[in-house]
């Protein structure tokens, strides 16, 4: 029912140990994510977000902290939540020799099911997915979202409450990319809990009711994409400038239009009020003072200002 966690953790940490020391990949993690969502991991890859996912879904036990998944510990009770949880990696889980209905009907019968209810189970996943003319074909003739479909048709045959998907675009097209939102949609439609990893910022902001951004192990903002946009006060607007950064900023820092301002990269960062009116006044008070920009990029704040005000670098050129 929605309103009830489906998610909660508290301090969870998980170390590597290695040659070089110690590698902390999840440092203190807090979240509770509740049934009936999208929930999202967004951050550039390293971040800790596989490593939590891992964690969540049994796979990795936590150095520190404890984690809930559908009512049950994952350290203690970690049978009650697999029988419970889809979980589709980035790699995905499907053979190349075997067809995709091959492939629903094992897991199926892997969950349990006689083989007449888990050969009517693929049928039904492949009238949904869009994948039933290709049923019989060997998973390596599929396209890499007819695989990507599939691999979440894997991961739902048992009906969990939660299915966690891997970063489940990465590689796609974007006509692709767009089908599987779809797809994710509709599980959400269905009932289904939705838990996905992603570093694209257009992917969280269109999916998620609510999301976490993490960096460094660490949870730096959470809540729904337009909460966390809204965070950023006023309009966004960027100044390709030759000259002395710190120069405009004073100047700049010094108008009451002026929320804040940053330099990065070579780029004057504004947070103005109404944007529109304060581009005409920025190039007057640039040329009054013998400065020439040699760009002006306005727009409303993003996810990506959000990762940037959080923590001073921008999650599109991290990810890049």
């Amino acid at each position: 029912m929605s309103g009830e966690p489906i998610i909660e953790t508290t301090g969870l940490r998980r170390v590597f140990k290695g040659h070089g020391g110690e590698v902390e990949a999840v440092a203190g993690v807090d979240l509770r994510v509740e049934a009936g969502q999208i929930f999202g991991f967004l951050g550039p890859n390293g971040a800790g977000k596989t490593t939590t996912l891992r964690i969540l879904a049994t796979l990795l036990p936590p150095t520190a902290g404890t984690a809930c998944v559908a009512g049950y510990d994952v350290a203690r009770e970690a049978d009650q939540v697999r029988k419970r949880i889809g979980y589709v990696a980035q790699a995905g889980g499907s053979f190349r020799e075997s067809t995709g209905r091959e492939e629903l009907v094992i897991q199926g019968r892997l969950f349990g099911m006689s083989k007449s209810d888990a050969t009517k189970r693929a049928v039904e996943i492949l009238a949904a997915l869009d994948l039933t003319e290709a049923a019989d074909r060997t998973c390596g003739t599929y396209s890499g979202g007819m695989r990507r479909r599939l691999n979440i048709g894997i991961g739902m045959v048992h009906r969990p409450s939660l299915l966690f998907l891997d970063e489940p675009t990465t590689g796609l097209d974007p006509q692709a990319r767009a089908r599987l939102w779809e797809e994710i949609e509709k599980l959400r439609e269905s009932g289904t809990s939705v838990f996905l990893t992603t570093h694209y910022l257009e992917e969280a902001d269109a999916l998620c009711d609510r999301l976490a951004i993490i960096d460094h192990g660490r949870i730096v903002a959470e809540g729904s994409p337009s909460d966390l946009k809204r965070e950023i006060a006023g309009d966004v607007l960027t100044i390709g400038v030759e000259g002395d950064c710190d120069k405009i900023m004073a100047l700049m820092r010094a108008q009451p239009f002026v929320r804040e301002a940053s330099i990065e990269d070579g780029m004057v960062r504004l947070y103005v009020d109404k944007g529109d009116q304060a581009v005409p006044i920025v190039l007057r008070l640039l040329d009054s003072n013998g400065m020439a920009p040699s760009s002006m990029n306005l727009h409303r704040p993003s996810l990506d200002d959000v990762f940037l005000k959080k923590t001073g670098r921008s999650l599109r050129e991290t990810a890049a």
